[in-house]
């Protein structure tokens, strides 16, 4: 499954995480470099920490392009700052994407290392939320996954889905656009239809 098509989602997952933390830390007034700590962070936060439970070394340190991403989002905060500003939902549109294709690299990178399907979900779980975890503790907001909304579960829905088109046997790109879609949608769904789970009392 290791194709130019992955490549392109892991990338375009970088950008999009990227900005999202970028622009959550200028509407909290961090200054350049504390912007783009929080969106490397957020960017590579969930592929890290999966990785070294995988026993394997994190992925952005064998090639600088994951920062150059990095910086490549910051710029673009910066030229369509007024433009992003219009949006009120630019945050939770770029955050959804991200965590659409982060899900989805998470889930093959652990397949290509032999392990079972359902490490595969769980490992694309933490793929997807952990960076959003990371930037919201380093903008000091209540991380998202643990309030009452969808985000860790639409990346599980999205590993399930992925579960049923592989067992299938659906082609690599039906897989991946499957993927990431169910993700999306799931989570779009939730925030539309206010859908999340009880809270603890």
């Amino acid at each position: 499954m290791e194709t130019i098509i992955t490549h392109i989602i892991e990338y375009a997952g970088t950008f999009a995480f990227a900005i999202s933390g970028i622009r959550l830390a200028s509407i909290k007034q961090f200054d350049l470099f504390g912007a783009f700590i929080v969106g490397f962070t957020v960017a590579v936060g969930g592929g890290t920490v999966r990785d070294i439970l995988l026993g394997q070394t994190p992925f952005w340190l064998f090639q600088p392009s994951y920062l150059v991403c990095t910086i490549g989002a910051l710029i673009f905060v910066i030229l369509f700052r007024r433009y992003l500003s219009l949006f009120e939902n630019a945050i939770l549109v770029f955050d959804t994407i991200g965590l659409g294709f982060f899900t989805l690299v998470g889930i093959e990178k652990t397949l290509r290392l032999d392990y079972p399907l359902w490490v595969c979900v769980i490992m694309g779980m933490i793929t997807g939320a952990v960076g959003g975890i990371a930037r919201d503790v380093l903008t000091n907001e209540v991380p998202i996954v643990f309030q009452k909304e969808i985000y860790a579960l639409a990346c599980v829905f999205g590993g399930l889905f992925f579960c049923v088109l592989y067992k299938l046997g659906a082609p690599g790109m039906v897989l991946q656009i499957g993927t990431s879609a169910a993700v999306i949608i799931a989570r779009l769904i939730a925030i539309r239809f206010h859908i999340g789970l009880p809270i603890l009392r």
